[in-house]
């Protein structure tokens, strides 16, 4: 379980990494064509764009695999016993439906029907849609994995 998840973790970092490579030079490009050349790139405005959403996908993901995500906590926090572990159980079935049905699901339904291609650089945008399904299933691998880790703490107590 470790090895999974030091290779999740390295995946999701990598990516991470390297979009944010992608963003700061083709923004350094995108700047030094717009003003110093003074005719910008299209498309490296466009590349930009989804790069951005790829990486904040991502980003979100790997917030989820950290459980370092944006939680509202006002209710749990001041829970306590079992009502407390009754609904971190729920919250998390919440968590793990809407992840299976809006992300892996829909992104899956949105990538199929996609039938457009981007203006400048040409890719079918079911490749781009891909990008929601695939941060579906690391959201539900990292959600998994944090129920083994607190299931496996619970057996040795």
């Amino acid at each position: 379980m470790k090895n999974l998840e030091k290779v999740l973790d390295s995946i999701m970092r990598f990516l991470m990494a390297l979009s944010m490579f992608i963003l700061v030079a083709f923004g350094t490009w995108q700047i030094f064509s717009r003003w110093v050349l003074k005719d910008p790139s299209t498309f490296t405005d466009e590349l930009l764009r989804y790069v951005l959403i790829i990486a904040g996908m991502i980003g979100s993901a790997y917030c989820f695999y950290r459980d370092e995500h944006l939680a509202l906590t006002l209710i749990s926090d001041k829970a306590k016993g079992s009502f407390k572990f009754i609904l971190n159980i729920f919250i998390e079935a919440c968590i793990l439906f809407f992840v299976v049905y809006v992300f892996i699901y829909g992104g899956l339904k949105l990538s199929a029907t996609a039938t457009n291609v981007s203006s400048v650089m040409r890719i079918p945008m079911k490749t781009l849609y891909l990008i929601e399904p695939l941060c579906g299933i690391l959201i539900v691998i990292a959600r998994v994995l944090k129920y083994l880790q607190a299931f496996s703490k619970g057996s040795e107590n």
